[in-house]
């Protein structure tokens, strides 16, 4: 859901990694335990509140909800997913209302 992420995974160098102790580098807000589902149900309070000082926050909550929404019509369909998009296919943002479409779409659900 985010890039940094993806380079992570595919970077060749990656292989000779150790597990820091580096406390900036922790998990934080049990973000590696949530689902996409939870994460799209934050509030932008919740975003600013958990998100802030990762690298994350600099993508801001609106490209935030977009790259879940994506995320969420790769998912695999269940009314959790479906519930979850519908519940924000009126938002404010064209930018996200564009992908929750698409993800809906793909899930063969329904756009409000």
């Amino acid at each position: 859901m985010y890039g940094c992420d993806d380079c992570q995974m595919a970077c060749p160098w990656n292989k000779y990694s150790q597990t820091t102790t580096e406390p900036d580098f922790a998990v934080r807000h049990c973000l590696d335990a949530a689902t996409l589902v939870e994460l799209f149900g934050w509030s932008e309070a919740e975003f600013e509140k958990k998100i802030a000082g990762s690298a994350i926050h600099r993508i801001g909550y609106e490209r935030w909800l977009r790259n879940l929404a994506v995320g969420l019509g790769n998912a695999p369909k269940s009314e959790g997913v479906v519930a979850a998009l519908n519940a924000r296919a009126d938002h404010s943002s064209e930018l996200v209302r564009e992908h929750i479409a698409w993800a809906l779409a793909r899930h063969d659900g329904i756009c409000n």
